[in-house]
């Protein structure tokens, strides 16, 4: 191994003993009891809920995938998303927020199903069952996602096995998660929301002065068709380095459909959670601040590195699955060996940050909801905490079998989790703490038809192209909205229970909030 592989391999393993270090440290802790592991005694300030709930949402995809976009198809594309997201960050942190850590209060729910669940105060348990199993499914897409981006990351640096090197990264994710629970996963994670937006502003800066500065940049974009505009998208060749077809309109219904990405949030369980976990909702406008600020610097940097890559010499790519690794080969490129290790551990800290999240979240669907809610109403906490790390290990196997395909992008992958979630439960978790009529019925059918309708839309109707090509989030949440509120409609009101602590967490009279 070359000397600046070996700067590399230090600074990256210094930063994987730190990262353990965190979930050693928060074990005991962790382990007191379920609500402890899986939401951390609902104790996280302000500053830690906001960029653990943003650095676990980006993953990976903000380092390798959304600059890859940005150089294959130029602003559009990756520009749209982005607003997208902003926008949705902040009005999940605005609207969602308080309502949901009040309700989740007084309901008792530690996860999501539990909380759609004990909402509904449904006995047979239907909406628990279909919530953990959605979970459990999309989840195992994204943790495939983050592996993957592990995968290519150390394989990139090192000229190494891509399957080899996942399989490493997937046993270290699967250790400090087994360790240190929510507390551990938050903790990390705000340590590693501070790594990924140093890096990502570094390297844009590094990137803008090797391309010859700013103006520079702006007037090589602007050469391609397409290139540097909000409104159209370009057509690169994906044979030939810098040279593309004719751009493309973006019509209104694209820029609807690529908007549409925002509204995935209001069904992120990883985000959805630090609303549940902060400890105290006063300390929730503080969060909301930090969150959209960090967002907004973070994802404007990930995308002007790839506009300022089409102007590098050397960074060139004839695939948009290629041109994913713009961030390490720029870091790699133009800083020392020590510090581009350390740059580097900052897609390891974003792929990290979220698969610590889908396998904690996934294993408390399985061990709190299933395996204690369904199977074994008695289980003690030793008994949750066991099938919970079983469930760790089978998702995190699954999770490699997915990713297990080097060629598939991580935007793409991203993009299909992201619509599965935000179809199923996003639609009914803003019914369900805004709608007093919405009716156990409503929740069921809602959740059902906005996760097969993703499916769906993606395999039969995406295929068809033309209008049919959008985005499949934007029509699986308007038909799961639909869904709801005329199955609410058509069933008896909800009783009186269930409004009462509906208007006692609307006026803010709910226990404990």
């Amino acid at each position: 191994m070359i000397t600046a592989d070996l700067q590399h391999l230090i600074a990256m393993i210094v930063y994987m003993a730190a990262v353990i270090g965190i979930g050693i440290y928060f074990s005991k802790r962790a382990n007191k009891d379920a609500e402890s592991y899986f939401l951390g005694g609902r104790t996280l300030g302000p500053w830690v809920a906001a960029f653990s709930a943003e650095a676990s949402d980006m993953s990976g995809w903000l380092l390798m995938g959304l600059p890859g976009l940005a150089y294959w198809t130029g602003l559009a594309d990756a520009g749209w998303t982005a607003i997208g997201l902003a926008v949705g960050t902040y009005l999940n942190w605005l609207i969602v927020s308080k309502r949901l850590r009040r309700y989740s209060i007084q309901v008792d729910a530690i996860t999501i199903p539990d909380f759609f669940s004990n909402r509904f105060h449904e006995k047979k348990k239907i909406l628990m069952t279909i919530s953990s199993v959605v979970t459990l499914v999309f989840f195992s897409v994204y943790a495939a996602q983050c592996l993957s981006t592990c995968g290519k990351l150390f394989s990139n640096l090192f000229g190494l096995s891509y399957s080899g090197m996942m399989i490493v990264a997937a046993v270290f994710v699967l250790t400090y998660t087994y360790l240190g629970g929510f507390l551990a996963e938050s903790a990390s994670d705000f340590m590693q929301a501070v790594v990924m937006i140093v890096t990502l502003v570094a390297v844009l800066t590094l990137a803008t002065v090797s391309a010859g500065g700013v103006d520079a940049v702006v007037r090589n974009a602007k050469s391609y068709d397409g290139y540097y505009s909000l409104f159209t998208s370009a057509s690169p060749s994906d044979t030939a380095v810098n040279v593309f077809g004719a751009g493309k309109s973006y019509s209104f219904l694209t820029i609807c459909s690529t908007l549409a990405w925002g509204l995935g949030y209001f069904g992120m369980p990883q985000v959805l959670l630090r609303f549940m976990g902060i400890r105290s909702e006063k300390e929730l406008p503080r969060s909301r601040r930090v969150a959209i600020v960090w967002c907004i610097i973070s994802m404007t940097a990930a995308i002007a590195i790839g506009v300022a890559g089409r102007c590098i010499a050397g960074l060139d790519y004839t695939s948009n699955a290629a041109a994913e690794n713009i961030f390490i080969d720029t870091a790699t490129t133009f800083l020392p060996p020590l510090l581009a290790g350390l740059a580097c551990a900052g897609i390891l800290a974003a792929a990290i940050s979220s698969s610590d999240s889908y396998l904690l979240i996934s294993a408390s669907a399985i061990s709190q909801n299933i395996y204690r809610g369904l199977i074994k109403k008695d289980a003690t906490e030793k008994q949750v905490m066991m099938c919970s790390r079983i469930t760790l290990v089978v998702i995190t196997i699954v999770a490699m079998a997915i990713a297990w395909n080097s060629n598939s992008t991580i935007f793409g992958i991203t993009a299909f989790a992201w619509a599965g979630f935000g179809a199923a439960f996003g639609p009914l978790m803003l019914f369900s703490l805004f709608w007093k009529r919405t009716t156990y019925q409503g929740a069921v059918a809602g959740m059902i038809s906005g996760g097969v309708m993703v499916f769906f839309w993606k395999l039969v109707i995406n295929p068809l192209g033309g209008v049919w090509g959008i985005y499949c989030l934007l029509p699986a949440f308007i038909v799961s909205s639909l869904v709801i509120v005329l199955v609410s409609l058509s069933t008896p009101e909800p009783d009186a229970v269930i409004k009462s602590e509906f208007d006692a967490v609307k006026q803010g009279t709910a226990a404990n909030s």
